[in-house]
């Protein structure tokens, strides 16, 4: 039962030193598969699949564990350099001819738009096993760039058309796709839902403020909303702090500017970039809760982070986190502004009652586990091979 694990996403991680996002969950693959027979591949400058050498593909991955940005990047270009020859490529099909029935397996979205190379890999005997992360750049193309609304519809063809079976991480991407072609014969779906490790972190070196705040945690983005939060603390300049974690990313300009030229938000708002999971976890302990405005979500892996640790969350009233919060979080349309200022303002109180009311349904939320999500995959691997 072979696996082959493209690293795609990982090498261009790797090149700009971190992780993030999907590049996280990819980094998760490799390492649960580096123990047990893998090959791992990337998409080379001319479109084809090339085997990876071994030993770099695993020295890529310690190294974005541990953070190590120059020794990321210095394998990253070795790895693009090992993808610009021949010889990975026979390697590759000669294993997959060897063997038939090797489940070639894709985390990311990265290479789903062209589908004659994974034809390729069918062709020689390989199964295709992708994971679907969402169906954002067709649902809200409003929220992406021009290139993945070119691409996204590709990537969904390519996955009606040539998967065996498709991972996805919440139902409601699932019943997204059905939606989207009806009649169609679907590939089956196993669902697979994302662990977290952030629970087990010991706290980074952070001061948490010291009176009542809340955290969003997220790239700033115009998806995440950030601009409803934003537009509510510049009302409340005496309520609770706000503190923001994650860069700033695509067309956030707004909210940017927001942060950096209103005088009212100094002492109110702290734009605390990006961290690392040892900090983040310090500043959601202390937080009232996690405040995730989001418009859509295809997991949504803050959500899982927060209430993992047991910390509240108010978060938006769409159906991936209605399905992954199983009832605990307050949910709130997006559009809301009112209700959300109703909900931080009584969340910010040491004796809120609906703050009381979720800590008491926290413990029946079943945190989901990368054990879990990775016995499933397994299962679904099986069924293939």
């Amino acid at each position: 039962m072979h696996v082959i694990l493209d690293l795609s996403r990982l090498l261009a991680a790797g090149w700009r030193g971190i992780a993030a996002g999907i590049d996280r969950v990819e980094l998760a693959y490799a390492r649960h598969f580096a123990g047990r027979a893998c090959s791992f591949t990337g998409q080379s400058p001319w479109g084809f699949y090339t085997e990876l050498p071994r030993d770099l593909a695993l020295g890529l991955v310690a190294a974005l564990l541990k953070d190590s940005r120059a020794e990321a990047k210095a394998l990253a270009g070795a790895g693009y350099a090992a993808l610009a020859g021949a010889v990975g490529r026979t390697r590759l099909t000669r294993r997959i001819a060897a063997a038939p029935g090797r489940v070639f397996i894709i985390v990311s979205h990265a290479g789903l738009h062209e589908a004659a190379p994974i034809a390729a890999l069918k062709a020689e005997g390989a199964r295709f096993l992708p994971m679907l992360h969402d169906l954002i750049p067709i649902t809200h193309p409003e929220f992406t760039s021009r290139k993945q609304i070119e691409r996204h519809p590709k990537r969904i063809e390519t996955i009606l058309e040539l998967a065996d079976a498709v991972l996805i991480s919440s139902r409601a991407t699932g019943d997204t796709l059905a939606a989207l072609h009806p009649g169609r014969t679907l590939p089956p779906m196993h669902l697979v839902r994302f662990g977290t490790d952030i629970a087990a972190c010991p706290p980074g070196a952070i001061a948490p403020p010291a009176e009542p705040y809340f955290v969003t945690l997220g790239t700033i983005e115009p998806r995440k909303n950030h601009l409803l939060l934003l537009n509510l603390w510049r009302e409340m300049p005496k309520g609770p702090r706000l503190v923001i974690i994650g860069r700033r990313g695509w067309e956030s300009e707004a909210a940017c500017r927001l942060l950096d030229r209103h005088t009212a938000f100094r002492g109110q708002v702290e734009e605390a970039g990006r961290l690392d999971d040892g900090q983040t976890a310090a500043l959601l302990r202390g937080a009232c809760a996690l405040l995730f405005p989001t418009f859509v979500e295809g997991y949504g892996i803050p959500l899982a982070e927060a209430l993992t640790m047991g910390v509240p969350a108010i978060c938006s009233d769409i159906p991936s986190l209605r399905e992954l919060g199983d009832g605990v979080p307050d949910f709130v349309d997006p559009l809301d502004g009112p209700g959300w200022r109703e909900a931080i303002l009584d969340y910010a109180e040491p004796d809120s009652p609906r703050r009381a009311a979720q800590l008491a349904r926290i413990p029946g939320w079943h945190p989901p586990s990368w054990e879990a999500h990775f016995a499933a995959v397994e299962r679904a691997i099986t069924t293939l091979a």
